[in-house]
């Protein structure tokens, strides 16, 4: 089958191709860093399991029930033990396609917000539902004198060891309860998943966990913030992973006012903003 692409000249030439942007994070083997193949991810949105849910959004809307389309259902929980009792080869596609997506550019996030570490010497790094502790590896390789712990769920702590140079040691816990001591609590895309209520709670526990904020201590959270003041393409994604989460899981993006609302809900007095990251932005959150 014959077919064209327009190169840089603008010409036309028969029977060539290459990789657009988005193409080439659907490839293995390419030797970047920043590179992460995000072929489980489209599996995962597209699958059947999505689209049905996806269907019966009409419907649901005209009921009066707190539990998403997904889980009414499948009976299931995303990324949960009974999603994986109910489909082992869809739970593990979607547990990659979270870390794909949860862990793309993380080596840029660190150059680019690297001032944020600046005086931090104990980082507690919570893991989401996945278990993946890749934020909190690039955490003390970019900085080396940070000692992090790391929070994972009882059920992800099978063959989960601390690191040989002492700098990452693991602790089993649930994040609603308890959160180990630190100077500094990480969130990387943990609360868009959860209810303004557990997001709260988290963050109450967050707010015990660190010292005042004279002496440094503060929560780094990155998650999706919602710019109604910014429309385009960037908004429309940010409404349409909104729709998704609103589909899938009980939780939801936020706009600014939103968030600040959660953060004095949990007790801290102050935040920054900072500079957003494509679609995503970083706050730093303080007692």
């Amino acid at each position: 089958m014959d077919f064209y692409l327009n190169n840089t000249h603008g010409n036309t030439e028969e029977g060539k191709y290459c990789l657009n942007p988005v193409s080439y994070l659907l490839v293995d083997g390419i030797p970047d860093e920043v590179h992460i193949n995000h072929t489980s991810f489209v599996l995962t949105a597209t699958s059947t399991r999505y689209i049905d849910a996806a269907m019966g959004l009409a419907d649901w809307f005209k009921k009066d029930v707190l539990t998403p389309p997904f889980e009414e259902l499948h009976g299931a929980t995303l990324f949960h033990e009974s999603m994986k009792n109910l489909d082992t080869d869809f739970h593990k596609m979607a547990n990659e396609a979270l870390e794909a997506h949860d862990n793309f550019g993380i080596p840029i996030a660190l150059r680019e917000f690297r001032d944020l570490f600046n005086g931090i010497q104990s980082v507690t790094y919570c893991c989401g539902g996945s278990g993946d502790d890749a934020a909190a590896r690039a955490i003390v390789k970019a900085f080396p004198h940070i000692k992090c712990t790391v929070l994972v769920d009882p059920k992800m702590m099978i063959g989960t060891k601390s690191s040989d140079d002492g700098l990452i040691s693991y602790v089993a816990g649930d994040m609603l309860n308890f959160i180990p001591p630190a100077q500094t609590v990480v969130l990387k895309f943990v609360l868009h998943f959860l209810t303004d209520e557990d997001c709260a709670k988290i963050l109450a526990q967050c707010r015990k966990a660190i010292p005042s904020r004279k002496d440094g201590g503060k929560v780094i959270i990155a998650d999706i913030v919602i710019d109604y003041n910014s429309p385009g393409p960037m908004l429309e994604a940010q409404l349409l992973v909104d729709i998704g989460f609103m589909t899938m899981t009980k939780g939801r993006q936020r706009d600014e006012n939103e968030w600040r609302q959660i953060f004095k809900n949990a007790g801290f007095t102050d935040y920054k903003l900072l500079k957003k990251f494509g679609a995503r932005s970083v706050f730093e959150v303080y007692p």
